[in-house]
């Protein structure tokens, strides 16, 4: 290929004929990269961050596909605080790879929030096997998927952390947004339950130091 194609691809993303798109986006193309790896059948639970749920273009089209193509289940959003690069927002999206048809495989999404309302440090509160039970339970590995059921009070209203969100609903969000949470963040509304001192710092310094990256990352590709 000559210097002018070289540019091109570089310029384009990372291309391959087995991708569904092609972007600069790393997170994206692992995404494509695992799908391209699995059997039909095959179960895969991978750690995404948030732009792979929310982010569009590339984004969109990856969702999109891979809604359509893999029965895309559950999803468990998972809290700050828990990784030692700090600020990461990330998420375990679990599906599975289905054969070609013409209809979409994904039926239902499960959400599990696990981060509205939930403090975690690397030392002084580490996230524990325990903080995961009620996950667990409620997800029912080995069970039929059918058996699952969302948190309801006695009133029919939801209260929990679990619900569902059907594929109509899902495709119909603008640009297949997968970034799903209800809950009301109690920091905010109740100024009276605020999280530690020494947490909430490490909270705003973290999501500075996000957004930080985010500027710094699209100041080298200007610079490109």
């Amino acid at each position: 290929m000559n210097e002018e194609g070289d540019l091109e691809k570089e310029s384009s993303g990372y291309a391959r004929e087995d991708f569904w798109t092609s972007t600069k986006n790393k997170q994206l193309n692992f995404v494509q990269h695992i799908k391209t790896l699995m059997e039909v059948g095959g179960r895969c639970a991978i750690v995404v961050p948030d732009n792979v749920l929310f982010e569009g273009g590339a984004g969109e089209t990856v969702r999109t596909n891979l809604l359509k193509q893999c029965d895309v289940h559950t999803l468990l959003r998972l809290p700050t605080g828990i990784f030692y690069a700090q600020g990461v927002k990330a998420n375990v999206l679990f599906f599975e790879n289905k054969p070609a048809q013409e209809k979409p495989w994904t039926k239902k999404l499960w959400v599990y929030d696990l981060r509205t309302n939930m403090h975690f440090t690397l030392k002084t509160n580490p996230l524990r096997r325990g903080d995961l039970d009620e996950f667990v339970k409620l997800y029912k590995p080995n069970q039929p998927r059918a058996k699952r059921r969302g948190n309801w009070s006695e009133d029919k209203k939801f209260d929990g952390r679990w619900r569902s969100f059907d594929y109509d609903e899902i495709i119909k969000r603008d640009k297949a947004n997968l970034d799903i949470f209800w809950l009301k963040n109690d920091s905010i509304e109740d100024s009276e339950n605020l999280p530690d001192p020494e947490v909430l710092a490490q909270e705003i310094a973290d999501d500075l130091q996000t957004a930080l990256d985010s500027f710094s990352a699209i100041a080298a590709e200007l610079k490109e």
